[in-house]
């Protein structure tokens, strides 16, 4: 009982933390005499910060939405030329950043980039002679996260698609439904609730993004709390920017949870949507379906890539940066530290859950994974205000002491910046935790317990051996999230510390893009490790009859 309630404490003691970066947000937003700053915001950039974020989400929502499921019926429902490949590479664009996108983009498309220069060449143009589209807009913005966010409706709605019963479909079509109207009044509505939640995360991603918008010159919320902090110093106007924003977040959310209503995603019958049920598509739609595959893999990842690979191979020498080693070595130690100290403490609150089902430990648990749906540049804002107090208090009482120049003690350093990372990726390690700690049936405690072991034995001896691979998973996850985090590094980085996408950022802002090709492609690289684990997984859910494989949601939002 002293080890359950110890392990109690320390959830509570966890969702404080958690929670203390957005109650101040809160806190400092609606401060007395903050009223003067936010009607200051209202009557000048609000109402263009928040139309530019509003217009950006509905933009990527209805891309991901239409190009996920899209993808998802089609590798789940019909066979083609290559969609056992594009089953899984239909995923590699989670592998690169938003922001690295824009930038390889920018180079190609620009009016000195190669291809607008060879269309010149070749057709004898001038300037005036021809239009192309501006990339650095808010269309191209949205068509920038549209490609690399859409994977994450494509694994649900696949999921959902593959999971459903062939009955159903075949009920439908004993009652007079062709095809088209079985998708529609079937299909489609069974796999909406997973459609809703991969597009939920599709738009918190779009609301964090600051790389993208920031470089292509948007005024969005994210971009104003950043230059409102930084430039302008005004931490009221900041702290009401912010929390406008966590407003549109908690929105977002809301609106998700309220499309799905009642709806579960239902697979009906014990059944699978194996071959024999995916009928061939032949001719035009097969080349069709094989093209609109190929357009989403080859924009969303190959083409990138290739861009990246010709800034360096341009030249060579001016894109590897001296530096470059440090730049991975201050990537590499604060994403493991930060992995660590998020998966240890995952495993403290699942593992409290387990032991103590009371409402108050569930609701702490339940209160550390709301981080993840908080934007990097929020939550960065967040941690500095109270971190700040807690260094002036210090910094008092040293010069009480007799020390006339104490320094900062949190604030400027890795502490601030691993505390970010870990109250904001939390989720990512409790969704690989908790589901594989669930999977352990209880007897394995009662007989560890009948043996004379107390809770830390039995987790030591028997859980911790059971959860290596969930571990390692969860570990893995977080290690490459905190890597590609750009926005709460910026803001909270030590002086003179750069990782892979501060440097990478800094760079591109001084349009030096051949030298920021080589981190930009390093994070991809390192992001292509957990999408080789999801693509595994979602054969494995796939191929599975009996549903053992880890559900998709679990997957997605890691």
């Amino acid at each position: 009982m002293r080890a359950e309630r110890g392990l109690a404490l320390g959830v509570v003691a966890l969702a404080t933390l958690a929670v203390l970066p957005l109650a101040a947000i809160v806190i400092r937003g609606f401060a007395p005499g903050a009223g003067a700053t936010w009607s200051h915001l209202a009557s000048t950039v609000l109402g263009t910060y928040a139309g530019n974020t509003l217009a950006l989400v509905v933009m990527v929502g209805l891309g991901v939405a239409f190009g996920g499921t899209a993808a998802g019926w089609l590798v789940a429902r019909r066979t083609f030329p290559g969609s056992s490949v594009f089953a899984w590479a239909l995923l590699l664009p989670l592998a690169m950043p938003a922001y690295v996108m824009a930038y390889a983009y920018t180079d190609f498309l620009e009016y000195a980039g190669p291809l607008q220069s060879a269309l010149r060449t070749l057709f004898g143009w001038r300037h005036e002679d021809y239009w192309f589209p501006d990339v650095r807009s808010l269309p191209g913005a949205a068509a920038m996260l549209t490609f690399t966010l859409y994977p994450y409706v494509y694994l649900l709605a696949r999921t959902a698609f593959v999971e459903r019963s062939p009955s159903l479909v075949e009920a439908a079509r004993t009652m007079g439904l062709d095809a088209r109207a079985t998708f529609w009044r079937v299909e489609l509505p069974l796999a909406r609730p997973a459609i809703a939640g991969g597009v939920a995360l599709a738009l918190m991603e779009t609301l964090a993004d600051f790389g993208t918008v920031a470089y292509f010159g948007i005024d969005t919320l994210t971009t104003g709390i950043y230059r409102t902090w930084f430039t302008l110093g005004d931490r009221a106007a900041a702290a009401q920017l912010a929390t406008a924003l966590l407003a549109l977040t908690v929105a977002a959310l809301v609106l998700e949870r309220a499309s799905r209503g009642a709806a579960r995603t239902s697979t009906g019958a014990r059944g699978h949507a194996g071959a024999s049920t995916r009928p061939a598509l032949r001719g035009l739609r097969a080349a069709a379906a094989t093209g609109v595959c190929t357009i989403a893999v080859a924009v969303g990842f190959a083409l990138p890539v290739a861009l990246l690979l010709r800034l360096i191979a341009l030249e060579p020498a001016l894109a590897v940066d001296p530096r470059f080693g440090q730049w991975i070595w201050n990537s590499l130690r604060v994403a493991a530290l930060a992995a660590l100290l998020a998966v240890a403490a995952a495993m403290l609150a699942a593992y409290a859950v387990r032991l103590d089902r009371g409402r108050l430990t569930r609701a702490s648990a339940r209160m550390l994974t709301l981080g993840y749906a908080v934007p990097g540049t929020v939550l960065a804002i967040g941690v500095l205000l109270p971190l700040g107090g807690i260094d002036a208090w210090l910094a008092d009482l040293a010069r009480r002491g007799g020390d006339p120049r104490p320094g900062l003690l949190l604030t400027g350093t890795v502490v601030a910046l691993i505390y970010a990372y870990v109250v904001r990726y939390f989720a990512v390690a409790w969704n690989g935790i908790e589901p594989g700690l669930g999977r352990i049936t209880p007897a394995m405690d009662a007989a560890s317990r009948s043996l004379g072991s107390g809770a830390g034995a039995t987790f030591a001896r028997v859980h911790a051996p059971l959860l290596a691979r969930s571990t390692a998973a969860a570990l893995l996850l977080v290690f490459v999230d905190v890597m590609k985090e750009l926005p709460a590094t910026l803001v909270l980085r030590p002086f003179n510390f750069e990782t892979l996408a501060t440097q990478t950022f800094q760079l591109t802002r001084d349009e030096r893009l051949t030298e920021a090709a080589l981190p930009s492609l390093a994070m991809v690289v390192v992001g292509l490790v957990p999408i080789v684990m999801l693509a595994r997984a979602a054969r494995r859910t796939v191929a599975s009859r009996r549903g053992t494989a880890a559900p998709a949601t679990t997957i997605a939002s890691a």
